[in-house]
């Protein structure tokens, strides 16, 4: 890690540490509820901008919360993007670099469940995707364990439970949220983490009873059957970039085979907006019932609520469909709602730039201990009180490989973004970076790289990409 971002950790530490020990000093260990939806980005949600879902549950705990309206994941790919919110850590520290099987090494990483576990003696429980391999067994630091393998499957999906792997008959939202209610009603003694993982918002897949994949394809987004066609005559408010041909992204504008140029035709389709939209009605409808079970056995308020995604998704911005491991807001920013009331004031928002290697170290602090030093990520405990005056100008991004898309594949990179601008650059694409100014450009429609402006900008930043993370996937 460079020397500033030591120091820079260094300092936000000790004040997220002297801020809690005083404000957590004779209160009881707080519970943690995580809920994490697969491929949610920023707007996915009424709140947070949809232009016709409806989440009640999902804007009522944004009332009662906080909502970060900078959140972003560090790299914008499923296996990833989970590794640094469990871990707190980069790719390039927790080695969890793409979605291939990660089966051993995800058995070794050191999340945040395991450590209040070791630490402060938490009731530990894992339920849904995992993610991370194809392996779904229970991995170190859970007490109680319902994964499913790879991707897993809408109907009827094959689970594995405490060790038994069997099909279960239902929707797979349902299921888990129905577990999860489960694991609350248990009476614990003692404080608990429960890491709710769905499925959703990730199109369906096909396994056999060993495990093993039958269709690997994006597959349809399957919605709950009392949600189905809901949304059918909606049409999703589209950003001014939406359908946008590239006309000076040159990683974007290769010839890649028989693809077509990027244009309106191969943006998001409709149906597809309108079944993501289906299938969150079931997340949030599950939210409630959690929110309801917390309430009725008195635990609300003294648990750290929290729901994000861990990637973004296209709704058709630059003319891009599936391909959702680029640095465009699009692919990069997340929702992060945090609901804790001794902690976080009703109705707040944060503006600072967080990140998803921030949750560990936030979630660690909050229950009265110290991150460990290998964790990248900063608490976010002093922006509840809106202590900002030290917190991070620029964020930092790394994407190393693919095999499912072709347009994207070869085009591993590194960036940086400010509240400002933008910098990324492709480790073998020469000539082919970019750069943007997000306050006179924030839908990233005028790459200035090759300008004296970008140029600049790019010199300002070249020495901190350099030093940050891997040059290679490996």
């Amino acid at each position: 890690m460079p020397a500033f971002l030591l120091l820079y950790r260094g300092f936000l530490l000790a004040i997220s540490i002297i801020f809690f020990s005083a404000f957590t000093f004779g209160r009881k260990a707080p519970n943690i509820l995580f809920i994490l939806v697969d491929d949610m980005r920023f707007d996915d949600y009424h709140l947070g901008g949809h232009s016709f879902v409806h989440t009640p549950n999902i804007d009522k705990l944004a009332k009662e919360g906080v909502q970060f309206k900078n959140m972003f994941c560090t790299t914008p790919l499923c296996s990833p993007s989970r590794a640094a919110f469990l871990t707190g850590q980069y790719a390039h520290h927790n080695r969890i670099i793409d979605n291939t099987a990660k089966d051993k090494l995800s058995h070794e990483l050191i999340s945040f469940p395991r450590i209040l576990k070791e630490k402060a003696g938490y009731q530990t429980a894992f339920i849904g995707k995992w993610h991370m391999g194809n392996d779904d067994s229970r991995r170190p630091g859970f007490d109680y364990w319902i994964g499913m393998p790879g991707q897993g499957e809408a109907l009827d999906p094959l689970l594995n439970i405490n060790g038994e792997r069997r099909r279960v008959k239902g929707y797979v939202t349902d299921l888990f949220t129905g577990y999860a209610l489960e694991f609350l009603e248990k009476n614990f003694d003692k404080p608990f983490v429960l890491y709710l993982s769905h499925k959703a918002l990730h199109p369906n897949v096909i396994q056999r009873d060993d495990g093993s994949v039958v269709n690997i394809g994006e597959g349809e987004f399957i919605a709950a059957q009392r949600h189905k066609s809901k949304y059918n005559d909606k049409v999703f408010t589209k950003r001014p970039n939406y359908g946008v041909s590239p006309k000076d992204k040159p990683a974007l504008m290769r010839p890649i085979g028989d693809l077509p140029p990027l244009n309106i035709q191969t943006a998001t389709a409709e149906k597809t907006i309108q079944d993501r939209a289906e299938m969150l009605l079931a997340i949030d409808e599950g939210l409630g019932q959690l929110m309801k079970s917390l309430e009725k056995l008195d635990l609300l308020n003294n648990t750290i609520l929290v729901i994000t995604g861990d990637n973004g998704y296209w709704y058709g911005e630059h003319g891009l469909n599936e391909e959702r491991r680029l640095a465009y807001e699009e692919g990069i920013r997340i929702p992060l709602i945090i609901r804790y009331p001794p902690l976080i004031k009703k109705g707040t928002e944060i503006n600072e730039l967080v990140q998803n290697i921030d949750l560990a170290p936030s979630l660690l602090t909050a229950c009265g201990i110290v991150p460990p030093a290998h964790i990248d990520g900063h608490s976010v405990v002093p922006l509840f009180a809106g202590k900002n005056d030290k917190w991070r100008k620029e964020l930092f991004f790394e994407y190393y490989s693919d095999i499912v898309f072709p347009r994207i594949q070869n085009m591993g990179y590194k960036a940086i973004r400010t509240e400002r601008y933008k910098y990324i650059r492709y480790h073998h694409l020469d000539g082919m970076d970019e750069v943007y100014d997000l306050k006179q450009d924030p839908y990233e429609m005028n790459n200035i790289h090759h300008t004296q402006k970008g140029n600049k900008i790019r010199m300002k930043y070249e020495s901190r990409l350099k030093s940050f993370g891997l040059n290679n996937a490996r």
